[in-house]
């Protein structure tokens, strides 16, 4: 099992930053899902920015969400500034 994710910040460029519980952070861009059925409401930007953090991974209050592994897997993993 991958590790899950522990916060969450969303950006106005529909991209997610992510902390993960292994300490990673990674970036996860959200663009190519606007266009796919529940996840089109993605597009206002003010509801995009009430994600949240449920159960390790993301979701948003109409029950959008996006499987854990696939956050950890595909986000672009960069360093964490101190």
């Amino acid at each position: 099992m991958n590790p899950r994710v522990k916060t969450v910040e969303a950006t106005d460029d529909y991209q997610l930053i992510l902390l993960f519980t292994d300490g990673k952070q990674g970036i996860y861009d959200c663009t190519p899902l606007l266009d796919f059925g529940v996840f089109k409401e993605l597009r206002n930007k003010q509801y995009f920015k009430r994600v949240t953090v449920d159960n390790g991974t993301v979701a948003w209050p109409n029950e959008q969400d996006i499987c854990p592994d696939t956050l950890y897997l595909e986000a672009v993993k960069v360093e964490i500034a101190s």
